[in-house]
C-alpha cells in the first residue's frame, strides 16, 4: 500500500540563527513594551485628567476677533506649505535626474552621492530643520518655508528618480540611436512617461506640506503652530479646542482635495 502524502508544513522552518534572531527581536519587543508602554495605573489616573482637560476646551472659543486672527494664521500656514512644496518639487526633479542610476549624467558615483544627501535630508525630522533655520533665519514663516522645501526634497527626491528608473526603456534607447544626449532623452522620453507618478507624488508631498506646516509653528517657524502653542503655555484650552478643530478640518479637506486630483488624473 502505498503511504499517503504528507500535509505541506504551515510554518516555514527556521534554521538555528533565524531563531535566535527571532527570540531576539520578540524579546526585545516585550522589553520595550514593559520599560515605555504606559501601565494601568498611569492608564487610570491619565483618563479622568484627559477627562478634565476636554472638559476645559468646551465650548470652542468662537470670538470674531479670535477667529479673525486664527484666519490669518492659517493663510500663512497655507502660503507656507504651497510655497515651499512648489520649491522643494522643482529642485526634487533635477536632482532625481542625477541620482537615477543609469539615466544621470554623472553615472552611478553622482547617483551614489545624490541618493546619500536626499537620504540625510529625509532622516532629520522636520522639527529639526525647523530649529536650524529659525537659529540662522530667525522667527517667522521664512524659517518655515525652508523647512518645507527640504522635506519636500527628501520626499519628492526619492520616488521621483525611482520612477525615472523603472520608466520604458524603449523611448530612451530610440532617443539614444538617433543621437540624442542624456538631457533630450530626459525631456522626450522619461518625463512624459513617468509624468502620472511625478503628479501623484507632487501631490502627496502637498498634502504632506500641509500636515507639517501646522506642527512647525510650535517651534517658532510660523503658521497656526504658533497660536497653538500660545494657548496651551497661556492655559487658553478653549482657543486651543478651536485651533484644533481647524486644523482637523483643514488637514480631511486637504486630504480630499489630493484624492479627487489623483483620480481625475488616472
Amino acid at each position: 500500500m502505498s503511504r499517503p502524502a504528507e500535509l505541506p508544513s504551515r510554518l516555514p522552518r527556521l534554521s538555528p540563527l533565524s531563531f535566535a534572531l527571532t527570540i531576539g527581536v520578540v524579546a526585545l519587543v516585550l522589553v520595550s513594551i514593559g520599560q515605555v508602554a504606559p501601565s494601568v495605573g498611569q492608564m487610570t489616573e491619565g483618563v479622568p485628567n484627559l477627562v478634565s482637560l476636554v472638559s476645559r476646551m468646551m465650548p470652542p472659543n468662537t470670538d470674531p476677533a479670535f477667529l479673525q486672527r486664527i484666519f490669518w494664521r492659517i493663510l500663512e500656514t497655507f502660503q507656507i506649505a504651497l510655497a515651499g512644496a512648489v520649491i522643494g518639487i522643482a529642485i526634487s526633479l533635477p536632482i532625481a535626474w542625477i541620482s537615477a542610476r543609469g539615466i544621470g549624467p554623472f553615472g552611478n558615483i553622482g547617483a551614489f552621492l545624490t541618493r546619500a544627501f536626499v537620504s540625510f535630508l529625509r532622516t532629520v525630522p522636520d522639527l529639526v530643520w525647523a530649529l536650524l533655520f529659525v537659529a540662522t533665519v530667525g522667527l517667522g514663516a521664512v524659517a518655515g518655508t525652508m523647512t518645507i522645501v527640504v522635506d519636500t526634497i527628501g520626499f519628492c527626491g526619492r520616488f521621483f528618480a525611482e520612477a525615472m528608473e523603472d520608466s520604458d526603456k524603449e523611448p530612451q534607447e530610440a532617443i539614444s540611436a538617433i543621437g540624442g544626449h542624456r538631457l533630450s532623452i530626459l525631456l522626450g522620453a522619461i518625463i512624459p512617461d513617468v509624468m502620472p507618478s511625478l503628479i501623484n507624488s507632487s501631490l502627496f508631498a502637498l498634502e504632506k506640506a500641509v500636515r507639517s506646516s501646522v506642527v512647525l509653528g510650535l517651534v517658532g517657524a510660523g503658521g497656526i503652530g504658533q497660536e497653538l502653542k500660545v494657548a496651551f503655555d497661556m492655559f487658553q484650552y478653549r482657543n486651543a479646542s478651536t485651533i484644533i478643530l481647524v486644523i482637523f478640518v483643514i488637514v480631511l479637506g486637504m486630504e480630499r482635495l489630493t484624492d479627487r486630483l489623483r483620480r481625475k488624473l488616472k
